[in-house]
């Protein structure tokens, strides 16, 4: 899906109904800053809010995710393709997320067997501290590269105004973190809380 073509259309179809980005926001229990970023092609609405953001612009799911009017020929084709993009990006989202448990694992393995490396077995003081040297390198590269593919997989979800966004490398390291969310700053509404990671849209 085209967050920006589907942003300009929001935008268009919200300035045809006659509303306004406050009024449109106050319909759907949110904050105008929430539709904004949509119209500005930096998310897209949370699942729970398209129907009624559907039924405030008088289109249909299939039209907001084409991001344009669809016409009874192409309406099921075009269903079908939006449908199926879903699909591969929730798809996508997993593999990420299995990819950087694997990263993980794979790291502490490796490291593990580092320290016992130069631990227990006989070697020059030299060696014994690049081994252990290497062991904090490699450390360092699986955490960089879980985070990597952690932070690409899915969106985080703000407990104030729903707004679903992608955080910044910097903000997802700093954030404190438990098994499924994450204390990150909302990009829309600038709260600060523990959001919740939405693996599927």
């Amino acid at each position: 899906m085209d967050q920006i073509k589907t942003g300009k259309f929001i935008s268009e179809m919200r300035k045809d109904t006659g509303l306004t980005q406050r009024q449109l926001a106050d319909m759907l229990g949110i904050s105008d800053k929430t539709v904004s970023k949509w119209e500005r092609g930096r998310g897209l609405p949370e699942v729970s809010l398209m129907l009624p953001l559907c039924d405030a612009l008088h289109i249909t799911v299939n039209d907001l995710l084409s991001g344009e009017i669809v016409s009874g020929d192409g309406y099921r084709k075009k269903a079908e393709e939006n449908m199926m993009a879903l699909m591969r990006e929730n798809e996508e989202n997993k593999r990420h997320m299995l990819l950087s448990v694997i990263c993980v694992v794979i790291t502490i393995i490796a490291v593990c067997a580092l320290i016992i490396i130069a631990s227990f077995i006989v070697m020059p003081a030299a060696a014994r501290i690049a081994v252990i040297a290497f062991a904090a390198a490699v450390m360092l590269l699986g955490i960089w590269a879980a985070a990597v593919l952690d932070v690409n997989a899915g969106h985080y979800e703000c407990p104030n105004c729903q707004a679903l966004f992608v955080p910044s490398m910097g903000e997802y390291v700093k954030g404190y973190h438990t098994f499924t969310k994450r204390r990150l700053k909302c990009p829309v509404c600038g709260e600060t809380g523990m959001c919740r990671r939405r693996v599927v849209r």
